[in-house]
């Protein structure tokens, strides 16, 4: 008889921890006498000819420290669908039932789906045409509904941090503003995290709309106070009151306009109302590459040892998650297609206020 199959697929973004997540499923896999398959750059490595490797701890030892995945990912090809901000269109039948033939081939009983909000609801699709699915969540921008956090938002707030700590001692060198520009797209919490974490003086968020007048009356008010410099951290999807997104001029091929320009915008803002020399720095990819922390590590490792546990509960259509500092699981169909967004009345709200910060509302 031969052993249970096993899939495993790493879709979207590159995030620090996801190799955890591999190592933590094989592991545990093959402690239960199962075989676990690795496909290949994301969903893609399930169509034809697919791409695939047979994953063991001999050929895993060594890779829980590393950054990335070494199945390497993708959000483009035919199985990327996003359409707006925001928005994603269901994946072409044809091509969903050509990747389910794949692992009827190769005798796969279940598929672990490691991603981010559009590839989960990807995961959601192959459940409803018959593919045993687990979802594990992965986002760097911690925007997952139902979990708490993920693996990689620890890598990237301290990534945030350490980019402040360093801005500070240029900054007051100069007496200049220094404005950061951070990932996160929709919602804020690598901006308040990281700017937290980092000392910042004004974080602006996309939760919360904040007015320019509002942001020159505070740097105003800090040099009048003697303060020599400040930090801003700004998010991706910031908004003036009023308007929307700032954007790239150029969309991806994908037709969704890529979200950026607005730390330059608050600097050029800043520098022409206060008179006060302002630079901006965009922190970008920074934030998803290098090795993870020792949280996402430990996080990664518990998403994929409780993955297997759903597989073998026979838990399908269910993905892992992190509350109450413990891991269990939620369906899909509840986490998808909602994102997680800061709460402007939340306690660490309060508690930025608390300390002075300013959300240039």
């Amino acid at each position: 008889m031969s052993a249970y199959r096993i899939g495993i697929v790493t879709c979207g973004g590159d995030c620090p921890g996801l190799n955890a997540v591999i190592r933590g499923v094989v592991r545990a896999a093959n402690l239960q006498g199962w075989e676990v398959y690795g496909f290949e750059e994301g969903y893609e490595g399930l169509l034809n000819p697919p791409q695939y490797r047979l994953l063991e701890k001999r050929n895993t030892a060594g890779i829980l420290c590393l950054g990335g995945t070494i199945l390497g990912t993708s959000n483009r090809g035919r199985f990327a669908a996003k359409v707006g901000h925001g928005e994603k269109a269901h994946i072409d039948l044809e091509i969903m039932n050509e990747a389910k033939k794949t692992l009827q081939d190769l005798k796969i009983e279940a598929l672990v789906c490691i991603g981010g909000d559009g590839s989960l609801s990807t995961a959601l699709q192959f459940q409803e045409i018959g593919v045993n699915v687990v979802g594990v969540p992965k986002t760097i921008d911690n925007d997952i509904s139902c979990t708490a956090t993920s693996f990689g938002f620890d890598s990237a707030i301290e990534c945030v941090a350490d980019a402040c700590d360093r801005l500070h001692t240029t900054a007051t060198s100069h007496r200049r503003v220094m404005v950061l520009e951070v990932m996160g797209r929709y919602a804020g919490w690598i901006a308040l995290y990281g700017g937290m974490a980092g000392g910042a003086d004004l974080i602006l968020v996309p939760e919360i709309p904040f007015h320019f007048d509002s942001v020159e009356k505070f740097i105003r008010q800090r040099r009048s106070l003697g303060a020599k410099s400040s930090i801003a951290v700004v998010a991706e999807g910031a908004c003036p009151l009023g308007e929307s997104f700032t954007t790239l001029k150029t969309p991806d091929k994908l037709g969704e306009k890529k979200l950026g320009g607005i730390g330059q915008r608050v600097s050029d803002e800043i520098q022409a109302r206060t008179g006060q020399e302002s630079r901006c720095v965009v922190l970008g990819h920074l934030q998803r590459g290098g090795d993870p922390t020792t949280t996402d590590r430990l996080l990664g490792t518990r998403f994929g040892v409780h993955a297997v546990e759903l597989i073998r509960e026979k838990k399908f259509g269910h993905m892992v998650s992190y509350l109450n500092y413990e891991v269990g699981a939620v369906t899909i169909s509840d986490a998808v297609g909602l994102l997680k967004t800061i709460p402007p009345q939340s306690q660490i709200i309060a508690a930025a206020r608390a300390t002075g910060i300013s959300f240039g509302d």
